[in-house]
């Protein structure tokens, strides 16, 4: 065997495969198995619920509520239309778009009906968001604790 041949580098710990799995894959199955986080948490408060989480009873929502309304007047919604902060819409995460629900403030008892054009709301804890109409005729003050139900026609 000439010079050639020989190779010029021998390493001292050659590469290994564990069971046929490449180091990173084994890296990782690691860092899982010894309790690292598998979610990242946006909202860095511990104990905050996601807007998801709220409590659903019966096919009924209940949960925070804001309204949003000169900032995204006129801009497109998730639905395509244009969002319009005088008619009775609502941002919601999973209701289908063009659906329609019930909503009641808890504080005061008032209801309106509003139609699902939008998706949000993103983040704050809040389960909807409303446009300022919606708001206005539940008397909204901001934030306030609601029930949504799904209309079904």
């Amino acid at each position: 065997m000439n010079e050639r041949n020989e190779p010029r580098f021998q390493a001292r710990f050659p590469r290994s495969r564990v069971a046929g799995f490449p180091p990173i894959a084994l890296m990782i199955a690691l860092a899982l198995s010894i309790g690292l986080p598998t979610t990242a948490d946006a909202g860095g408060k511990e104990g905050k619920k996601p807007a998801h989480a709220a409590k659903v009873t019966g096919g009924q929502q209940v949960g925070k509520a804001s309204w949003y309304g000169p900032g995204f007047h006129g801009k497109r919604t998730a639905s395509g239309q244009r969002f319009d902060q005088h008619a009775l819409t609502a941002a919601h995460p999973r209701l289908p778009l063009g659906s329609r629900a019930k909503i009641t403030n808890l504080r005061n008892g008032k209801v309106v009906e509003v139609t699902i054009n939008d998706r949000g709301p993103h983040g704050g804890g809040r389960i909807i968001d409303l446009s300022r109409a919606a708001a206005q005729r539940l008397a909204m003050d901001g934030v306030a604790r609601v029930s949504i139900v799904a209309i079904t026609d």
